[in-house]
């Protein structure tokens, strides 16, 4: 099978670009942008050689994995633009339901209690499926001519094969035992894209899009941990504010906003957030 969109998409105007194997597929759609491509572009690959995760760590798209990245190129303000990595997250795990079957997965967050969702979207870029990190979300910028901007929105999953040497968890759908390819995967996530961005409208509906993240938040109520520039923030994880800020209740009561970080939960929040 070859990666395709979903007709849905294709009516919406959707391009696909396919590729075997790549450097970047986010380097791509930038590049493409510089080069005058009005968006609406999905660069797809199973094998990317030199991706990266946020914070310039590496995020290496092993042979028969899905990387794939959808350019948008648009006008409005960049910070409302940041928050299309919630609308990726919401799209991938939509795309996660409709493609593995029912009962393969059984999640449950690493010591912050059981999932209410076979996949559970981590603050603020992660899917996760049985507490470890099935998929990293990135998303980069680029200013272009007429006031406009090109953002790429990264997604990379672990669909056959998942990294080993990590300082947490990770896993791979083989690994959970669903069998779904990366083809497959990308065409439902195609079509949930165009659902959850629609809803997003611009921005206008991030009300709508912060509501459903939090159904699917993972350790929402926990104990959790935030590194932030060298130093930890502890308390619970109590939600996410109006602009998509991780909001932390510390243990004193007092209610504190993370824009930026990485996040423990559990377990791993109790023993110092390495």
């Amino acid at each position: 099978m070859s990666f395709r969109l979903a007709p849905t998409v294709e009516a919406q105007g959707f391009r696909l670009e396919a590729h075997e194997s790549v450097g970047s597929t986010n380097a791509l759609a930038l590049d493409r942008a510089r080069a005058g491509d009005p968006g609406k572009l999905w660069i797809v690959s199973k094998k990317q050689e030199s991706g990266r995760g946020r914070r310039g760590r590496v995020w290496a798209t092993l042979e028969g994995n899905l990387a794939a990245t959808l350019l948008v190129v648009t006008t409005g303000e960049l910070r409302m633009a940041a928050t299309l990595g919630f609308v990726a997250g919401l799209a991938l795990a939509d795309a996660l339901d409709a493609v593995v079957p029912k009962g393969r997965i059984a999640v449950g967050l690493d010591g912050a209690g059981a999932g209410r969702n076979r996949f559970e979207l981590k603050w603020p870029n992660d899917v996760l499926a049985s507490g470890a990190k099935l998929s990293g979300i990135l998303l980069e910028s680029a200013m272009l001519d007429g006031g406009r901007f090109g953002v790429a929105v990264g997604i990379g999953v672990n669909v056959v094969a998942h990294p080993e040497d990590l300082p947490y968890p990770a896993t791979s759908l083989k690994a959970l035992g669903a069998n779904c390819d990366a083809e497959t995967l990308f065409l439902a996530l195609s079509d949930a894209w165009s659902e959850n961005a629609g809803l997003w409208a611009e921005g206008r509906g991030l009300t709508a899009i912060r509501e459903r993240w939090l159904r699917r938040a993972a350790g929402l109520g926990g104990e959790v941990a935030v590194r932030i520039d060298g130093n930890v923030v502890r308390g619970t994880f109590e939600t996410i504010d109006e602009d998509c800020r991780f909001v932390i209740r510390d243990s004193a009561g007092k209610m504190i906003t993370v824009a930026a970080g990485d996040v423990h939960f559990g377990a791993v929040a109790s023993a110092g957030a390495q």
